[in-house]
């Protein structure tokens, strides 16, 4: 399928669009007996296996790559530029890769297969200027054409004007402001950064710094092709109505813009100390923040411009955690990873192998499970200003991010360490009692669960100028909340209050064709392969009503081929939902709802599994270059490399194994 640059499918539209994709690849095998796919299926859980275990890393974790876009890339060669460190290896490394990913068009997109993208195009097109690339170059005359065809510089994301703005390729004047003095707010007040999610809040508290020192480092070139007019590259637009909350932020913004004529400089000073200090507490052990990449650059240049030194051992720590998010191509191209997944990626194999019949004190799940027993969180983080009287426990997603366990990572930790025959069971038994208590208490409210905070679902952040980048809020998800129920019910919790307001949460939020909404993953097949497991396992009839409406929706989105793919357009237009290429990861997904369902001898499920078997590659992996992880829903996509190795083996395994029983409760 040829997507256009507005995001359709052609005349065809989405749903045909899909399933004459699909029509024309690879179908299921006609395997001549239930006999025949088993074994197929048997041969193929084995060959993962192998895979798989011969990517751990010999302290025990796996990680796969995490690919995003290429403005991490971009805005990597501007931070660099901007310090005065960018060398011509990394320059050109960095070009290589972001060339790599232009399309014919000149664009560059979000995700494999999507629409063209402004502020990426807008991002990688500055990149390759630093690299040398020109104006005259035939790739480069076709991206900024295209650029001026959507509006120019003007209608790129707040983001990428400010990166602009750091070298004087935009106005300050024409951003919006950030004052410093935002830290002072109380966690009560609306819009205190703790109204923020995590990332959010990470990045808005150096970039409040930035935004009151307003740096301008010397333009190596001139940027007029990029603008429509360059006579007057802000050509404004009209204000919302002063009635919507649009519009009254909006005129919020022009206010702040003249405090900051007359703010006291003293008051922002101390202000801008505040911030600081508030960065320099939140450092991870190695030199990062929050284990992600864009609080890190920020942190970086915030610091740089309160009078930190490179040599300052924060800084020098801070570069050298942003080296640690490089991955060095074969080709010599160069790509940045906006997080690292070691923990989620570790105990999400760990699931596939003990459930594909690797036996539970196989070495290899030992060794897991000593690592992800050593990456317990045991001290209190922003989390608490929510919930002060809880104590911690729990895991997050990265290597380092002591600040920001995560729920989700700690639910499948939890679920992954259950699997194994460790050798001090009371060693697992006492961190997954406290990992479980603090999932526990960070419920919120309404009965479900965010992936980092409780209770994070302010209205406001969202309305603001700046946030024009993607979610900035955390609220509950069935994703997340459906993994929390699962893994209560693991530890014999499924009658307690907190499981069922869970249950009742996650019945409720059930779309009305049988589905549900997906946050951290595409989109609604992976909602749902999360939600049914949860269910069946919390004690839910495999006939209730939401189960069997589940399975009807999975049936009636699977593609012709055998398998189940969903394009990240569905986070946008209805019609993708449930539709697009079929991938290993979202056959999975699917596969392991229905087989919690009991549908194991059914036609879906025959053909998803026969799909699998048949496109599994010699050395045991699969090949899935469409993106299936989210960090925000349609705005910021996520191509998790082992997710594709992981989710096929699991869903075989329970194939070929049957479910994992709950510890207490007879298999079904």
């Amino acid at each position: 399928m040829t997507a256009t640059t507005d995001g359709s499918a052609g005349a065809m539209g989405p749903r045909a669009a899909a399933a004459s994709t699909t029509a024309t690849t690879t179908t299921a095998p006609a395997f001549t007996s239930q006999g025949a796919l088993d074994k197929a299926a048997a041969r193929a859980a084995e060959r993962s296996v192998a895979h798989l275990l011969g990517r751990q890393d010999p302290e025990g974790w796996w990680k796969g790559d995490l690919e995003t876009n290429v403005t991490m890339d971009a805005e990597d060669l501007l931070l660099r530029r901007f310090l005065g460190i960018l060398d011509p290896e990394t320059t050109h490394a960095a070009a290589l890769h972001i060339r790599g990913e232009q399309r014919a068009d000149g664009t560059w997109a979000t995700f494999h297969g999507g629409p063209a993208e402004l502020s990426a195009t807008v991002e990688a097109y500055v990149a390759l200027r630093l690299a040398g690339d020109v104006p005259e170059d035939p790739h480069m005359a076709r991206a900024a054409t295209w650029v001026r065809e959507q509006g120019g510089i003007a209608r790129a994301r707040v983001f990428t004007r400010i990166w602009l703005a750091l070298f004087g390729w935009w106005s300050w004047d024409d951003l919006p402001e950030l004052p410093p003095e935002l830290v002072f707010l109380p966690s009560w007040f609306p819009l205190n950064i703790y109204d923020f999610g995590c990332w959010a809040r990470q990045t808005i508290v150096p970039l409040t710094v930035v935004s009151a020192k307003r740096p301008v480092r010397p333009a190596p070139f001139p940027l007029d092709e990029l603008h429509t007019d360059p006579a007057r590259p802000n050509p404004g637009k009209p204000l919302a109505p002063a009635a919507s909350w649009d519009g009254f932020f909006q005129r919020v913004d022009k206010g702040l813009h003249l405090y900051r004529k007359v703010a006291p400089r003293r008051l922002r000073k101390i202000a801008m100390n505040v911030a600081a200090r508030w960065i320099v507490e939140r450092q991870e052990n190695d030199g990062c923040w929050g284990g992600i990449q864009p609080p890190a650059v920020y942190s970086v240049i915030a610091l740089h411009l309160l009078g930190y030194d490179l040599q300052h051992p924060v800084m020098k720590a801070g570069l050298e955690s942003l080296d640690r998010f490089a991955v060095w191509r074969e080709d010599g191209a160069r790509m940045i990873e906006a997080c690292q997944s070691p923990v989620w990626d570790t105990c999400l194999a760990t699931i596939a192998l003990a459930d594909a019949g690797v036996r539970p004190d196989h070495p290899a799940l030992v060794k897991a499970a000593d690592w992800m027993l050593g990456e317990e969180i045991v001290r209190k983080g922003d989390w608490a200003v929510r919930r002060p009287g809880l104590p911690p426990g729990g895991w997050a997603f990265e290597f380092h991010n002591d600040n920001y366990p995560d729920i989700d990572d700690t639910a499948e930790v939890i679920l992954a360490l259950r699997r194994v025959a460790h050798p001090e069971p009371a060693r697992v038994d006492a961190a997954v009692r406290r990992g479980a208590r603090w999932t526990a208490g960070m419920q919120s409210r309404n009965g479900a669960w965010g992936a980092f905070d409780a209770d994070n679902t302010s209205p406001f952040p969202n309305r603001l100028p700046f946030c024009d980048f993607g979610e900035v809020i955390d609220p509950p998800s069935a994703d997340v909340t459906a993994h929390v129920v699962e893994m209560l019910a693991w530890e014999g919790r499924a009658d307690d209050p907190r499981t069922r307001r869970g249950i009742e949460w996650l019945l409720a939020e059930q779309e009305p064709g049988g589905a549900w909404f997906g946050r951290w993953g595409v989109n609604y097949i992976y909602g749902t392969g999360s939600v049914v497991p949860a269910l069946t396992a919390a004690g839910l009839a495999r006939s209730h009503p939401a189960i069997r409406r589940a399975v009807g929706w999975l049936r009636s989105v699977q593609n012709e081929d055998g398998g189940w793919g969903e394009d990240l357009r569905s986070y946008k237009e209805q019609g993708w939902i449930g539709h697009g290429e079929s991938t290993a990861s979202q056959t999975a997904w699917a596969l392991i709802a229905l087989l919690a369902a009991g549908e194991r001898e059914s036609e879906a499920v025959r053909r998803g599994v026969a799909w699998l078997a048949e496109t599994q590659r010699e050395d045991g992996s699969w090949d899935e270059p469409q993106f299936t992880g989210t960090g925000f829903p349609w705005d910021f996509s996520i191509n998790y490399h082992l997710y594709r190795q992981v989710f096929p083996l699991t869903a075989l395994g329970r194939y070929v194994n049957g479910e994992p029983p709950l510890p207490g409760r007879k298999a079904r």
